[in-house]
């Protein structure tokens, strides 16, 4: 297969992609890492072309599951896109402690779509060196969900290379990671206080809530079908508390208007409060 603009690839996407609830859109700038994937899948089974693979998916349904496992991008990086995380840390996160102060409960957030963890730990130290020491003793909840096994295992470990450490901020992570004798980062073991990880589609199940942040991006609102970003984004709604924040990547909206949200900054959406 050729390179990342190979028509066969793209018309094979193109094909294959609605029958999964994926959008082709979605997958224009990520297409490279499929294809790479799909050359390696064709090898696996011996087959000399898409025009093959697609015959082969129409005999095997089973296959499908590989396909679709083949789709899932999983990038991330400690405090990606630095102006989101910093909204989240000198308004989100202090207003959430305030109300969960207020009524004497524990902040519960979720983090749909974790991948390897980097975004869950990146909230756990924003929280636990500057939001803490004002909230002494508050309880902090974290569940994070990913579809992809693997990708839970690493997070569970903790640790990463340095690169994905770039664009955290100098001060937190020298405080928040040990080096290891082979030059990894591991995360330190009181900021794993209050994280689950478990694997869940999102699809097909969500966690009960009521949560008072729920943080999806780059997932369900840039990959997904717009049928399923619809009734995501519903069931997003309605785990969230009132006055509780829907985080979304940098170039995604919600499909759907709603009278119970309102788009309170860049990325960032509020339930709002009943008057």
């Amino acid at each position: 297969m050729g390179a990342t603009d190979d028509p066969a690839t793209v018309a094979f996407l193109q094909w294959a992609l609605p029958r999964l609830g994926l959008q082709w859109k979605g997958y224009r700038k990520v297409r490279g890492t499929v294809r790479k994937r799909l050359a390696r899948r064709l090898r696996a089974l011996g087959l000399t072309d898409l025009g093959a693979y697609r015959a082969y998916l129409d005999a095997h349904p089973e296959e499908w599951r590989t396909l679709e496992s083949m789709c899932w991008i999983p990038i991330s990086r400690f405090h990606r896109d630095r102006g989101v995380f910093e909204r989240i840390r000198r308004d989100v996160l202090p207003a959430l402690a305030e109300a969960a102060a207020r009524e004497k409960r524990p902040v519960r957030i979720w983090s749909a779509g974790c991948a390897s963890g980097e975004e869950p730990y990146t909230l756990a130290i924003l929280w636990h060196f500057e939001i803490e020491p004002a909230h002494p003793g508050m309880q902090f909840e974290l569940l994070a969900t990913d579809i992809d096994d693997h990708m839970i295992a690493r997070a569970e470990r903790g640790v990463y290379n340095e690169g994905s450490l770039r664009e955290l901020p100098t001060h937190l992570r020298d405080r928040a990671f040990v080096r290891e004798p082979d030059g990894s980062m591991r995360i330190r073991d009181e900021l794993r206080r209050g994280i689950r990880f478990r694997r869940e589609d999102l699809r097909a199940t969500m966690p009960e809530g009521p949560f008072d942040a729920i943080l999806c991006r780059n997932l369900a609102f840039t990959y997904f079908d717009e049928p399923t970003q619809r009734r995501i984004a519903e069931d997003f709604i309605a785990r969230l508390r009132c006055g509780g924040f829907l985080v979304v990547g940098c170039h995604e909206m919600l499909p759907c208007e709603s009278q119970k949200i309102v788009r309170w900054a860049p990325s960032i959406y509020q339930r709002r409060i009943p008057t």
